[in-house]
């Protein structure tokens, strides 16, 4: 449906310095987008009803080539490092000024939408695109206004994805030919040289990890987060492979949303209109919400098909295993809508220990909970990525380094204050191995790991004992409905006590070393939540 007309969107992307564009579609509908696209070949259509498509030679973010202008507002605020590369305000000039160049007598979507369903922070979004697709991915992925909103809208910042155009390093500032950079000045996001539709959902939430903190006081974060029937929010905290989708969709409790949230004085909201889920080998009996949601409308990227057909294997990764699909939360029947939760009254911390150290359950102090906070470690296991043979540690500041523009230390503060405040639980949930390290021993059950996690949500765990862990500090609980209280130890499940001790004392050697980059900026009640191998 077109809002407004054609020939006033002309005349704001005139005055954004965008001209001589030959058309604008504005503000299409799902079904015009994927009509569009599969007119111009871009997809096909699954057995699910669902739009495929391919993202070409990026199926997965880059984060070496995402940048920050460094300017009088971000110099000395952001954190600059390996994710916040600085970009001079001279080059980021010179390149809009090429992708307005390209633009030139070409065809583009652009769609107003917005991010944080509390109104209080709500941030009005232009995504323009160069596909159909790509535009369908932003009406999924963000919140939708309502027609009667859109024609008031004021696009406060302005997302431009062309995937066609490539920039020259040697001229334009960039690493190589495809870059995401923001201008928190301009409040814009310019994407080139990659389809790949995730750089347009973390780029917004790139920028909210700034404004929200530093202007507004609100925590963001990298979580899943959901509401129980007494209106109680938990908050999932955890790196790809650790189970936060899987252990946060429950249907006995309301989806607040799976990835992007915000915490304030007196809830936790989500950034998000939708949901970005891997699909690799994805089963209705494994994720059945999921499946379901694979429907006309939904969006999959880089997925393989049966045989001459046009039904999805899911356990096809030959073009990447970071196969995807985007859809709208309603799509999932228990979602709350509007996506709006209490203050947490638990918040868990899912770490995949491929070593076997770290127990299944612990309640973490406020001073544990901010150190693990800004180690955000998990370990990542054989035949995950290419040239991983043995367990290998991953360690990725507030579960969500790439899109952390300020200091890990300020955000695990923010943290801290909240929980005291509310007198939060918060647990840290081992859904690696026990018995031994990848290889020797073998992986918690789902089940034992959702009954952890009940009995912390139904307050079970207030009532059982609790001993210390030698090496990492952490509470472990002496009993959990549910689950064998000889796992509980994970000292105890290892044949070699010897071995384990070892291992458990190189595993805090690693969380160590890699605080050392923070210590300079971290106070002492963090610092002093360090593990202490055994002398």
């Amino acid at each position: 449906m077109q809002i407004s007309s054609v020939r006033d969107t002309l005349t704001e992307l005139k005055e954004l310095g965008i001209g001589d564009i030959a058309n604008v579609y504005y503000q299409l509908s799902p079904e015009e987008l994927i009509s569009q696209t599969l007119a111009r070949r871009q997809g096909s259509l699954t057995d699910s009803g669902a739009l495929a498509v391919n993202t070409g030679e990026f199926t997965g973010r880059s984060p070496k080539d995402k940048f920050i202008v460094k300017d009088g507002k971000t110099a000395d605020s952001v954190n600059w490092n390996d994710f916040n590369q600085p970009f001079s305000t001279e080059n980021f000039d010179n390149l809009f000024g090429k992708i307005s160049a390209y633009l030139k007598d070409k065809q583009v979507w652009v769609r107003d939408c917005y991010a944080c369903a509390d109104p209080a922070y709500r941030v009005n979004i232009r995504v323009i695109t160069e596909t159909p697709w790509a535009n369908l991915f932003a009406y999924n992925m963000f919140l939708r206004p309502s027609d009667e909103e859109v024609e008031h809208m004021d696009p406060e910042w302005t997302v431009i994805q062309v995937p066609g155009f490539l920039a020259n390093p040697a001229t334009d500032g960039t690493r190589q030919h495809n870059f995401s950079i923001v201008s928190f000045t301009k409040k814009m996001i310019i994407i080139g040289g990659s389809a790949y539709t995730g750089e347009i959902k973390k780029g917004i939430f790139t920028i909210l990890n700034y404004v929200l903190p530093h202007e507004h006081g609100v925590l963001p974060m990298h979580c899943s987060a959901n509401q129980g029937k007494k209106g109680d929010t938990a908050i999932f905290f955890g790196l790809s492979g650790t189970g936060k989708t899987t252990l946060s969709a429950d249907p006995e409790r309301k989806l607040i949303g799976d990835d992007e949230h915000g915490w304030n004085s007196h809830n936790v909201f989500n950034f998000e209109g939708g949901c970005y889920a891997k699909t690799i080998d994805l089963s209705a009996e494994k994720e059945p919400q999921i499946f379901q949601a694979i429907q006309d409308g939904a969006l999959l990227e880089n997925i393989g098909y049966y045989p001459n057909s046009n039904k999805v294997n899911y356990e096809d990764g030959s073009i990447t295993e970071n196969t995807r699909v985007s859809y709208p939360l309603h799509y999932i029947d228990n979602a709350l809508e509007p996506s709006i939760g209490s203050t947490p009254k638990n918040i868990f911390f899912l770490t995949c220990d491929a070593y076997g150290v770290l127990p299944p359950v612990s309640k973490l102090t406020p001073g544990q909970a901010m150190y693990q906070f800004m180690s955000g470690y998990t370990a990542k296991v054989a035949g995950t990525e290419a040239g991983i043979t043995e367990p290998k540690s991953t360690f990725s500041a507030c579960f969500g380094a790439p899109f952390m523009p300020l200091h890990p230390a300020q955000y695990a503060k923010m943290l801290g204050e909240k929980m005291r405040e509310h007198e939060v639980n918060v647990w840290m949930i081992n859904t690696g191995w026990t018995g031994g390290a990848y290889g020797t021993g073998q992986r918690i059950k789902l089940a034992f790991t959702r009954a952890m996690i009940t009995a912390a949500l139904t307050g079970e765990l207030e009532k059982v004992a609790y001993r210390e862990h030698e090496v990492f500090g952490v509470a472990i609980p002496e009993s959990c409905p549910g689950v064998p209280d000889e796992i509980l130890d994970p000292r105890n499940t290892w044949k070699d006590t010897t071995a384990y001790d070892n291992k458990a004392a190189d595993l805090a050697a690693q969380f160590v070393r890699n605080f050392e980059k923070y210590a300079d900026k971290t106070d002492k009640e963090i610092l002093d939540a360090a593990p202490k191998p055994l002398q």
